[in-house]
């Protein structure tokens, strides 16, 4: 009788383990099911901010974050767009409001014409994801001046809060380095999980080159019916605006060519890094 007790105890117990080991895996594959690249769609939010100061690749930058996000992928991705999230550069802004209403509906706010509400907006979402354990992963294309003044407030709201580790900043530009305020640069460093990766306007160097002159590559996205208006939008403020009134000459936009070199930091917080280039990131998310 000993001897079948044993037995039988052993035999739960095994089974028990068992259970356990079952649910482990149910669990680490119910968690790795939410993740895309490092972003956990049940809980975080993703920022993308512009500055559209002076250089128009922003406004291509625009309808590439939005392909992306319009990818089945990213159905459950929690974002929100700034526009004018700008530092102390020279030169003149690229207006460019109807492009934010058709790639982000009205998940965006506009600093530029208003910069205090824009701050309240984005400071509320903020609050709400990290009151609810998630994280922050800001794609800078522009400079760390309205990533600073978010900062800020919520030290100042949320003090338990540790910005260090759940608030994420992703930069690919010196230029966009050099043209924040000094100050609100090494703020973020300091209070943030700063990344400062591989610039996006060429390949072979750690990121996807989004930047060509080719121009036959436009005809792509304006064949995708589920994204061409964006697209067709970006071409028109791009050639409008480039070079204009002192504003930056890029050169791939002013020979017909596309620049969206900001979104390598996307893709380096959803994963997509392996991208090559403008033709690889058209092989992903554009259906023609």
């Amino acid at each position: 009788m000993m001897l079948k007790n044993l037995m039988v105890f052993v035999a739960l117990a095994f089974g028990a383990v068992g259970v356990q080991a079952e649910q482990a895996v149910t669990n680490k594959t119910e968690k790795s099911s939410s993740l895309i690249g490092k972003f956990d769609t049940a809980k975080d939010l993703f920022l993308a901010q512009f500055d559209s100061k002076t250089d128009v690749d922003d406004i291509h930058t625009i309808a590439a974050v939005a392909t992306m996000l319009r990818h089945p992928a990213f159905a459950q991705v929690n974002y929100h767009a700034v526009a004018g999230a700008y530092g102390i550069q020279d030169g003149l802004y690229v207006p460019a409001p109807e492009l934010f209403a058709a790639a982000f509906g009205d998940k965006w706010s506009n600093a530029h014409v208003a910069k205090d509400k824009a701050l309240e907006e984005v400071v509320a979402l903020v609050q709400q994801t990290l009151k609810k354990g998630g994280d922050i992963w800001i794609a800078e294309a522009g400079q760390s001046d309205f990533s600073a003044a978010m900062v800020s407030e919520i030290q100042q709201t949320l003090p338990k809060i540790d910005s260090k580790s759940r608030i994420h900043i992703v930069q690919h530009s010196e230029w966009n380095q050099d043209s924040a305020t000094p100050a609100d640069l090494a703020f973020v460093k300091q209070y943030t999980d700063y990344y400062k990766i591989p610039d996006g306007n060429a390949t072979g160097n750690g990121t996807p080159g989004f930047r060509t002159e080719d121009a036959t590559l436009w005809s792509r996205p304006l064949a995708d019916k589920s994204v061409a208006q964006l697209w067709q939008v970006a071409k028109a403020i791009g050639e409008k605006y480039n070079g204009v009134e002192g504003r930056y000459d890029n050169k791939a936009v002013a020979v017909g060519g596309l620049d969206f070199s900001d979104t390598v930091e996307m893709c380096w917080i959803f994963g997509y890094n392996d991208i090559v280039d403008v033709s690889g990131f058209f092989d992903v998310f554009v259906h023609e």
